[in-house]
């Protein structure tokens, strides 16, 4: 039974590494998006808020919007 544990942690530890190698990977595919888009003349760190927002339910997005807008009128930056 021991020897059986010890397998299935083995083999859920080596498919977690395999993971966390294809995240990297990944990672660094979306890297080279970013650096595609800044070479063509787009700002990545706008890109990337773009994406945070589009990963937002829309009732969210406008909630965060007109909170954003509140605090910027009563900072004087609207």
């Amino acid at each position: 039974m021991a020897e059986e544990a010890n397998d299935r942690l083995r083999l859920l530890i080596e498919r977690i590494e395999r993971l966390e190698e294809e995240k990297k990977g990944i990672g660094d595919d979306i890297k080279d998006v970013y650096a595609e888009g800044k070479a063509v003349g787009y700002d990545p760190k706008m890109m990337r808020v773009i994406i945070g927002l589009r990963k937002m339910k829309p009732d969210d997005r406008r909630e965060m919007e007109a909170i954003l807008e509140t605090y910027k009128a009563a900072l004087g930056l609207g």
